[in-house]
């Protein structure tokens, strides 16, 4: 009996020796996309020097630049098309609760249309993500999501590149610094910063820059930070995360837990709609059910534990919970943004046959109730808001104007002379910009990010499905490389979408892991992968290459 064991697995191991030499098809040229290195250096120089090392392990990569409007709409709104794009998940305050991230970039039922834009799919990862939205006590739901950043790691559908020490600026001879607020995991480039800054001289304006133009002004689209911005200040939310991170009445004036699965919110009084009309308890319920149905795609993940809305009375609303949410208070409440029933109910039921969305919907023009109306918006140019003086929370100036400025150096060059007095986004060297604040009065403040700069893969095709073949292109990158010669040393290597800026989140485990081409090369030959008599990286054995 023994004797046959032997024979027979040294059979097997013939057999695995002859499969491990066999060959599949070459894998087709690979195209890796990116922003322009004008208006975003570090990321194009990562994108350069990620495809350096992929070409070591035997593949053939081209990197695109094009413009960020181009790319967001090619990955997301062609998810079958492209190869592997560069991106970036900017530090949103609602994030500062690990559910956005957790659930809503890798669950699968958000790939279709929503932020799981790469198409990754385990039914393992999707229990996890999903135990860890129930679970009220804060150390069994550390445990989770920490498992949940174990599954990540091993399946490398992204690869994490760095969290950055982002760096932004205001003049100071312009705004009182007292005023400017750092937020943890954000930085002073944030919604506190913008309703709260205190004019220190005569220019009433708050004027800041953007190198991405603005892609659209839509209380249910999002598509990228700079949009966010602006929706912030237009849209109230019932709730806002706060600079210390924990969720605070806004548009509510309180909210009481009646159980674990119900919660009643009261609406703060006198609060108008940008165009005059009052803002009611009918208005909030819309404002969630909307997301419910299919014109609102984006969004519908931020109501989906929602059971259902209803007005109690004049100023109070009911949200009843599907189960017990841990981030409800965060990634509801002070995500979802309140819109007028009469402008958004007509337009949302004549999309109902429409095969567009509310997130191709543009207003002519956006009508929020937040402390900044809307002005005017010149694409690729600018967007201008006036402060609300009927508002709560109205700012002490008159204008917010964000000019679009694709070059890092000619914006801290309109900086030094006047022409911006808030650097809102710099991509270029940091410690040039430290270096400016020692001879003129520009204040800079340098925060670790809780958003993340990343490579992500198209799961839905090959090579890009197979978890062994993203791990070994992920292993092959040296983060440390990518922090110190794309981030000039301003930006912490990533493992992992939750941010050290969030430590009691973030789990550390997932960092300790080697990076190199051996190591890489090693991983694609025990998956099968061999190369050509050229070099070229080829399928393992029987495996056919499915695309041009």
């Amino acid at each position: 009996m023994k004797q046959w064991m032997s024979l027979a697995g040294f059979t097997l191991a013939l057999a695995l020796v002859a499969g491990a030499f066999a060959q599949g098809d070459r894998i087709r040229s690979i195209e890796l996309l990116s922003r322009p290195q004008a208006a975003a250096p570090q990321e194009f120089q990562s994108a350069q020097l990620i495809a350096q090392a992929w070409r070591e392990l035997g593949l053939d990569v081209t990197v695109n630049a094009m413009p960020w409007e181009q790319l967001a709409d090619v990955v997301w709104y062609e998810r079958d098309v492209w190869d592997v794009t560069a991106w970036q998940m900017v530090g949103r305050p609602e994030r500062g609760d690990p559910d956005e991230i957790v659930f809503n970039l890798f669950h699968s039922s958000t790939a279709e249309s929503g932020y799981n834009f790469i198409g990754y799919n385990n039914p393992a990862y999707d229990a996890v993500a999903e135990a860890q939205r129930v679970e009220t006590d804060p150390d069994a739901r550390q445990a989770i999501v920490a498992e949940a950043q174990q599954i990540i790691n091993a399946d490398q559908p992204y690869m994490f590149l760095v969290h950055p020490q982002v760096a932004y600026a205001f003049r100071s001879d312009i705004w009182s610094p007292d005023s400017i607020v750092e937020q943890n995991g954000i930085g002073i480039k944030n919604f506190w910063s913008f309703i709260g800054a205190q004019p220190a001289s005569d220019q009433r304006d708050m004027i800041l820059n953007s190198a991405d133009v603005v892609q659209a002004i839509n209380p249910f689209y999002i598509s990228g930070a700079v949009d966010s911005w602006i929706t912030e200040l237009i849209w109230d939310r019932l709730l806002r995360v706060g600079p210390d991170g924990l969720p605070q009445p806004w548009a509510a004036e309180s909210y009481t837990w009646v159980d674990d699965t119900t919660i009643d919110v009261t609406l703060r009084s006198g609060m108008t709609w940008h165009d005059g009309e009052p803002v009611t308890v009918e208005d909030v319920v819309f404002s969630f059910e909307a997301p419910m149905g299919g014109e609102v795609p984006m969004y519908a993940p931020f109501v989906s534990g929602i059971e259902s809305v209803e007005a109690l009375d004049d100023s109070t609303v009911r949200f009843s919970l599907k189960q017990p949410s841990a981030a409800f208070l965060v990634t509801s409440l002070a995500k979802v943004n309140l819109v007028p029933e009469h402008i958004w109910g007509p337009i949302l039921a004549d999309l109902v046959d429409d095969p567009d969305n509310a997130e191709s919907y543009q207003e002519d023009m956006p009508i929020g109730s937040g402390p900044l109306s809307f002005v005017r918006w010149r694409a690729s140019e600018e967007v201008v808001l006036e402060t609300n003086a009927d508002h709560f929370s109205a700012p002490s100036y008159d204008r917010w104007i964000l000019r679009i400025v694709p070059n890092s150096e000619a914006a801290l060059g309109m900086l030094r002379r006047g022409e911006l007095n808030f650097l809102s986004a710099y991509a270029g060297d940091p410690q040039i910009l430290v270096d400016t604040s020692q001879t003129e009065p520009i204040n800079v403040v340098a925060s670790t990010d809780i958003g993340f700069r990343f490579i992500g893969f198209n799961n839905r095709r090959a090579p890009f499905d197979d978890a062994a073949f993203r791990r070994a292109l992920s292993l092959a990158v040296n983060r440390n490389l990518i922090a110190q010669a794309a981030y000039r040393g301003f930006a912490v290597p990533s493992n992992s979408p939750v941010s050290p800026a969030l430590p009691f989140w973030h789990e550390e485990s997932v960092m300790n892991f080697e990076t190199g081409i051996d190591l890489a090369k090693s991983i694609l030959e025990e998956a099968g992968y061999t190369t050509d008599g050229s070099g070229r990286l080829l399928y393992p054995d029987g495996v056919s290459e499915t695309l041009d």
